[in-house]
């Protein structure tokens, strides 16, 4: 299936849904939709970072520090950190993503969804798929912290991160 084929919930401000169309016309429409970000370590804690590749939709090229994606209609933010978690990773038998929390995220230029925050630990071989990540390592905390002024990232998964690191830090 074509990614911009899939349906989606369209949800209102208050992450309850009011419509279902294809991805490709919620993007084109900029229609509220949902969003899973799960921020991946492997066992030595190390954060699992990728380059998206220059075909996506979203973001095209740019750096993540998060693996994730949208949540097809009907479905829960946990089935979709999973599927997406196991897909993004290359991965099966991955443990359930850990929810941390929602937010909204809106760029104010059209770009707006509910966003779940997840956290799991990889501990299997990463395989990503080609179409989705053109590179990929796991980096410590520090190395991600150097790289934020210097690489481009996805906007919407630096607002996550910020978020997350503030959750973990009790702020």
């Amino acid at each position: 299936m074509n990614p911009a084929d899939e349906i989606l919930d369209v949800v209102d401000e208050n992450d309850q849904v009011v419509a279902q169309y294809p991805r490709g016309e919620v993007y084109a429409r900029g229609l509220r939709h949902r969003c899973v970000f799960v921020q991946a370590r492997d066992a030595a804690g190390r954060l699992f970072v990728h380059r998206r590749t220059a075909t996506k939709l979203v973001f095209p090229a740019l750096y993540d520090m998060f693996v994730g994606g949208v949540v097809g209609a009907g479905e829960s933010y946990d089935e979709a950190a999973l599927r997406e978690a196991e897909e993004e990773l290359g991965v099966s038998g991955l443990p359930q993503p850990e929810f941390r929390f929602t937010f909204l995220y809106d760029d104010g230029a059209g770009r707006s969804w509910w966003s779940a925050v997840y956290e799991v630990r990889c501990e299997l071989p990463v395989q990503p798929q080609a179409e989705e990540v053109q590179w990929h390592d796991f980096l410590s905390e520090e190395e991600v912290e150097r790289r934020l002024g210097t690489w481009e990232w996805v906007p919407d998964g630096l607002a996550a991160y910020h978020r997350l690191r503030a959750f973990r830090d009790g702020r």
